[in-house]
């Protein structure tokens, strides 16, 4: 009899507890909602689960879909700034009421890092904030963080044809994301995007905007790479801009594992880092070259193509290069998909041998850009 009376004992104290934490959680959104009406007036900008456009602003920058179903854990509240005061009051706003904030601003993270949390959060997101402004004369920019890599390719372009940015191949990654998070990209010469990184403005968890000197070297040390959701909330970018020559050149080559894949690869290995600085070479495997030192390749001359820096953006995007450079403009990502990605380090040794045995029909697809 004493366990009988136990169970259900156990059971409405398990369903006391939850109502209390919705309850709380209930409380802390209304809180924090009266919190942001009192500092600002921009109710326009604000997206709770009852509002008729919450989903689509919530899915429009997902790019993965394991992370957009109906087991995923949403925001609170979804706010869409056009200014910085109203970045700093949702800041300020969820400090008080003890709320997680969650900043996005192209939503590539892999895991959702943007958009997802278990404990009750509020996203902002900064897809409103993106402005670019490109200074050709004194080879700098300002770039918002809510815009993307093809916007910031795209206005660069619209300036100058011998000026460029070390960032992303994808043009629809977010500024603020690639940034914070170091930035790789296609031009090995200059480093990374964080490298290129002069100046920055941004919202510390009190609110206060401060920028290089202010926040302190150490602070902008952290915020070029560090990740973002972590430091602050970095509204703009402050970058140096790198020269390219007025014309590049690119080449594609496929090779299959009967075509000696496995062996060029392991090759390209060893000599990547050698080769000159202006080249860049990728490998991309699927179910430049100088074919003096990767013979394997068999590179001729008909595989290569000359055109201009910005039309190799779009190349390495996949897409023609004489595609409209409009196409940079454009946020929607041509596709999305279920993705769970991790990364490893491959033994040299028991590499021909992994892909042999594991790997038949697969298929090495080298691509490079020479300045």
């Amino acid at each position: 009899m004493t366990s009988l009376t136990f169970f259900p004992t156990l059971s409405f104290l398990s369903f006391l507890v939850l109502s209390l934490s919705c309850l709380t959680s209930a409380h802390t959104h209304e809180d924090f909602l009266q919190c942001l009406g009192s500092k600002n007036s921009i109710s326009k900008l604000i997206y709770t689960p009852i509002n008729s456009s919450y989903s689509s602003i919530l899915q429009f920058s997902i790019q993965n879909l394991r992370f957009n179903t109906s087991s995923t854990p949403k925001p609170l509240v979804i706010v869409t700034p056009i200014s910085i005061s109203h970045v700093q009051a949702a800041v300020t706003c969820s400090q008080k009421h003890g709320m997680q904030i969650r900043i996005r601003s192209g939503g590539h993270d892999y895991e959702g890092l943007s958009y997802v949390s278990t404990f009750p959060f509020v996203v902002v997101d900064l897809i409103n904030l993106r402005a670019i402004n490109v200074d050709a004369t004194t080879k700098t920019a300002w770039v918002q963080s809510g815009a993307t890599i093809g916007e910031v390719y795209y206005r660069i372009a619209e300036k100058s044809r011998t000026l460029a940015f070390p960032a992303s191949v994808c043009p629809t990654v977010g500024v603020g994301g690639h940034f914070s998070g170091g930035g790789w990209h296609v031009m090995r010469k200059y480093g990374l995007a964080a490298d290129n990184i002069i100046d920055a403005s941004l919202v510390d968890a009190e609110g206060r905007i401060l920028d290089r000197e202010s926040m302190g070297e150490d602070l902008f040390w952290a915020i070029r790479g560090g990740g973002g959701n972590t430091f602050g909330v970095v509204i703009a970018w402050k970058i140096s801009l790198v020269p390219v020559p007025p014309t590049v050149t690119v080449f594609n080559v496929q090779r299959t594992l009967e075509q000696n894949a496995s062996k060029l690869v392991h090759r390209w290995q060893f000599v990547a880092d050698k080769l000159h600085e202006d080249l860049f070479i990728r490998v991309i495997l699927s179910s430049s070259i100088d074919a003096r030192k990767l013979p394997g390749a068999r590179l001729v001359k008909e595989d290569c193509t000359e055109m201009s820096w910005i039309q190799s953006v779009l190349y390495f995007d996949g897409l023609p290069s004489n595609s409209s450079l409009d196409v940079l403009l454009d946020r929607t990502p041509s596709t999305r998909r279920i993705s769970k990605r991790n990364q490893t380090t491959s033994r040299n040794l028991y590499l021909n041998m992994d892909w042999r045995g594991y790997g038949r029909g697969s298929s090495t697809n080298t691509s490079a850009r020479r300045f």
